[in-house]
């Protein structure tokens, strides 16, 4: 799968931009807060319907601008894909494939599946369970759509059983025949989240420590885990004896909506209290890698591969296994930004890569010849 053009209006500090890709590498340099990320924000969007970065749509209009529209065509086996995004500014977002607006967004995800890898996403390894639940569910659910529906449903179940419980609390009278209803649909979705999870964790393990083994000459052992309350066999019998306390609590303390993945480096230990910054940058690059091959093996596709500053934190023998990894035939389309663009020529030149260079300043982006 390729992306051929895009074209901008109104979108985040560009009045008008339209860029022509290469087939492989497609390098965007200039300053930082010139716009270069703000570009691969508009491919995210054509891919997954939203801003990696600012899950506020209307803020992604520029300035006093009264709208934004996304525009990129797809190519896919001979065959051409025209993808629009537009909001006006109190109106509903439109999202069209060929002209066709969706019902539900929700159906356009994996169609024109998508990895980026950004600074932001080291919050994946340093911070709490919460990063790493949302990290793996966006991979399972851009795999698998019926996963998703399944995250909705416990969402909206989970949400319907706080609010009982937060209710029972303050009046201090339980109506059981009104939460049973909850109680069940979170123990179905849950179970159903839980198998998902478990089963992609063991076939996503493997693609993981083949690339982070690459990036780290086999220097360092890894491993993930997957932590969660229903491991216990009695599970369902423990949530309903926890209703006291999820009363005194007034939410749901057990669920899949705890769950973690715990990372490890150096015969078991945390990476977030062990690791180096380099290690944990070579660690989030695997795992983005491993979402790669996730995605291309479910949907026989390669999917577009986005790198935002990857180079910050890297040691030169990172950087350059990193580059002649992705730059691969294996890896399809790739799209880098630096801010530092000799640094980014110097690499790629260093490895006889070619690349098409986009020179980016204060939202005006030319190509260079």
């Amino acid at each position: 799968m390729l992306l051929e053009k895009v074209s901008l209006f109104g979108f985040k500090n560009y009045e008008e931009a339209s860029l022509l890709f290469t087939q492989k590498v497609n390098c965007i340099i200039g300053e930082n807060g010139s716009g270069k990320s703000n570009l691969l924000d508009a491919i995210y969007y054509l891919a997954l319907t939203k801003s990696a970065w600012n899950p506020v749509d209307a803020q992604n209009i520029k300035g006093d601008s009264p709208f934004f529209t996304i525009k990129g065509t797809f190519l896919h086996r001979d065959k051409y894909y025209e993808v629009q995004c537009s909001l006006q500014r109190g109106q509903k977002k439109i999202f069209k494939v060929d002209s066709s607006e969706y019902e539900k967004l929700r159906e356009h995800i994996g169609r024109f599946p998508l990895v980026i890898i950004m600074p932001d996403d080291v919050d994946i390894i340093r911070g709490g369970s919460e990063n790493r639940r949302k990290f793996f569910d966006g991979i399972i659910a851009q795999s698998r759509p019926n996963y998703l529906e399944s995250l909705l449903r416990y969402r909206h179940y989970l949400k319907q059983r706080n609010s009982l419980l937060k209710q029972f609390a303050e009046r201090g009278k339980t109506d059981h025949d009104l939460l049973e209803p909850y109680t069940y649909e979170v123990l179905r979705f849950g179970k159903i989240i839980y198998e998902e999870r478990k089963s992609f964790l063991e076939s996503f393990k493997s693609s993981f420590e083949q690339h982070y083994n690459f990036l780290s000459d086999d220097r360092e052992s890894t491993d993930i885990r997957y932590k969660s309350d229903l491991d216990k066999e009695d599970y369902e019998e423990l949530f309903r004896e926890h209703l006291a306390k999820d009363l005194a609590y007034q939410r749901t303390a057990l669920g899949v909506h705890r769950d973690d993945f715990p990372f490890f480096i150096h015969n078991h230990k945390p990476l977030k209290k062990y690791g180096s910054q380099g290690q944990q940058k070579s660690y989030l690059v695997a795992l983005k890698l491993a979402q790669f091959d996730m995605l291309k093996k479910e949907h026989g596709k390669d999917p577009l591969l986005l790198l935002d500053d990857i180079f910050d934190k890297l040691d030169d023998t990172r950087i350059s296994k990193l580059m002649s990894m992705v730059a691969s035939e294996h890896f399809g389309q790739l799209f880098l930004t630096d801010a530092r663009g000799q640094r980014a020529k110097e690499i790629l030149n260093g490895l006889n890569i070619d690349a098409k260079f986009f020179i980016v300043e204060k939202g005006v982006v030319q190509e260079e010849k």
